[in-house]
């Protein structure tokens, strides 16, 4: 169980992940993003997840290579995970596109390397593309994004590393109770995106009245849930004083009970796309 916002869970490779990052989705390049992740680093993030999709890689790197100067920070203190996108998938174009999310990001390596959906018919060639990036020594860890357990069974059906990490929707009303069974039961970590449902969530009356009572926020009382389920989680803020109050995780405990009524939210409702009915 994560007590500080730098610890970290061992992945089934070896490779340590901190519990909690900052997710920078719907960033766009310029300065806000540049001192978002900038105020990260400096209130004690270890982990910034991005994507090619996002189109900011080069903001963050900025971020990260002004960011780690001024905290006196190496380049080794800090996760950074990206992902493949849709129309890269395949052998050749995957490598392609990691190598251009490096120059992006000014980096050497990434810590981690996610397929970002399961594209029926692609996904296999690029998890072997990122097998060998792996196998060469150039990403630290790979994963998958969006994937179901029927997407898992076949990826592991002809992979020859399992996938490290799981990168989902996962919210009090998306809770993916049998996914994260099966994650866990084949050793890959499961981490959520969208942990606070892109903000719907704030006003829920059931959470408000565990966060009072906690004299929390609704959005820390459920990262906090987050961390108890064994879930690694990356909310996303450009502001710094709410990068600062997410991190606020550690200290406090949700008891079992208030666990229980928050997985009692399920709905199975979606604010991202279904990953068996997603067309893009």
């Amino acid at each position: 169980m994560a007590n500080h916002l730098q610890d970290t869970t061992t992945l089934h490779n070896g490779v340590k992940m901190p519990w909690f990052g900052l997710g920078v989705f719907k960033v766009e390049e310029g300065p806000e993003l540049v001192d978002a992740v900038k105020a990260a680093i400096k209130n004690g993030y270890r982990s910034i997840d991005t994507a090619a999709i996002y189109e900011n890689e080069e903001g963050v790197g900025t971020g990260i290579k002004e960011g780690l100067a001024e905290a006196g920070l190496s380049r080794e203190d800090l996760f950074v995970t990206s992902k493949v996108w849709n129309s890269e998938l395949g052998y050749e174009k995957t490598i392609a596109a990691y190598e251009e999310s490096l120059r992006k990001l000014n980096l050497e390596y990434l810590d981690l390397y996610l397929i970002h959906w399961p594209v029926e018919g692609k996904f296999k060639d690029a998890w072997r593309a990122l097998e060998t990036l792996y196998k060469e020594g150039k990403v630290k860890a790979i994963g998958v994004s969006n994937f179901q357990i029927h997407h898992l069974e076949e990826l592991m059906m002809d992979a020859e590393i399992k996938p490290m990490i799981n990168q989902v929707e996962y919210h009090p009303k998306l809770t993916q109770k049998e996914l994260q069974e099966f994650c866990k039961s084949q050793g890959i970590q499961l981490e959520a995106w969208s942990p606070l449902m892109q903000g719907q969530l704030l006003d829920h009356p059931v959470l408000k009245e565990i966060a009072d009572a906690h004299q929390k926020s609704v959005a820390q009382v459920i990262l906090r849930w987050d961390l108890q389920n064994g879930v690694v989680t990356i909310p996303k803020s450009t502001k710094e004083h709410r990068i600062i109050q997410n991190s606020q995780v550690f200290d406090f405990e949700l008891s079992q009970e208030e666990m229980k009524q928050i997985d009692g939210l399920n709905e199975n409702l979606r604010v991202g796309p279904d990953p068996d009915n997603f067309d893009f």
